[in-house]
């Protein structure tokens, strides 16, 4: 009996979930477990279409999911993606919001200095991963509020702890993410409800499309200096695969952390806990 209760804490069948950048790297991983849990999936992302390998994994699995082409820094979009979603599943349970990046001209190197990083660059950069976040918890989370109850989980990053040379608007937007979440969790609970919670997760090091070949080298796949470095700080000794991710979100979204919320959890090999010595 213990055991089916444990377990039915990770059941979201029935479950309306939005994941905004869904078709990324780590979006489509989280999407796939949500799915395999139970879940009805609505993916927002910039693409038209959703990617082809991943219908066909949503086909394998023999579950529903609306895909809806997005731009999480268009409000006026956001609220036609809630109609579109409310219409279908009839309500909102759960938000993800993992959109966000780098842009390449917004990183410092030999021929870049900080002092001439164009404005725009930073500025989407900057936008993309805030106001990307920020947005989407407006619309979204106003069901919520409505509802009284939900969860709302934002993706951080190690940035957010110590930023890392080279990336300063980006690791200034994620540090703003990780504050914001915190904002939200006791705004939701106080003025709207306690049964709506707001968490984050900071991944460490994984190598997606944005960041193979910083980490990488392309024409060898052996390690580049940076991509040393950062082994060299993750006890673990390995980058991570997205579905590392996968255990802590769905602790985060569950019955099974119902008293949680305000909290960025750090899923990144023990990088955050060493210290270099």
């Amino acid at each position: 009996m213990i055991k089916n209760e444990f377990m039915n804490w990770f059941d979201f069948s029935g479950k309306s979930v939005v994941i905004t950048g869904g078709a990324g790297l780590l979006g489509r991983e989280i999407c796939l477990t949500l799915a395999k849990c139970g879940a009805n999936i609505s993916i927002l992302d910039r693409v038209e279409n959703l990617p082809m390998t991943l219908a066909d994994q949503f086909v394998s699995l023999d579950c529903e999911v609306l895909y809806l082409q997005s731009d999480v820094l268009d409000k006026a979009i956001l609220e036609r993606n809630k109609k579109d979603i409310i219409s279908r599943w009839g309500k909102i349970d759960i938000l993800i919001n993992a959109a966000g990046g780098n842009h390449p001209k917004a990183t410092t190197n030999p021929e870049h200095r900080f002092f001439d990083l164009p404005q725009e660059a930073l500025q989407i950069t900057f936008d993309l991963n805030l106001m990307g976040t920020i947005l989407p918890s407006q619309v979204f989370g106003a069901v919520m509020a409505e509802q009284g109850e939900g969860s709302i989980l934002n993706i951080s990053s190690m940035n957010a702890f110590r930023p890392l040379t080279r990336i300063p608007a980006y690791s200034a937007a994620k540090a703003g993410v990780s504050n914001f979440t915190q904002w939200l969790a006791v705004h939701m609970a106080q003025e709207y409800s306690p049964k709506i919670r707001v968490n984050a997760i900071a991944p460490g090091f994984f190598l997606t499309d944005q960041n193979r070949f910083l980490l990488t080298e392309k024409e060898t796949g052996e390690l580049t200096t940076r991509g040393k470095a950062i082994l060299n700080h993750t006890p673990m000794g390995r980058f991570g695969n997205p579905g590392d991710l996968t255990g802590t979100i769905l602790w985060l979204l569950s019955p099974a952390s119902e008293f949680v919320t305000g909290i960025v959890v750090p899923v990144d090999g023990g990088f955050s806990a060493f210290s270099g010595v």
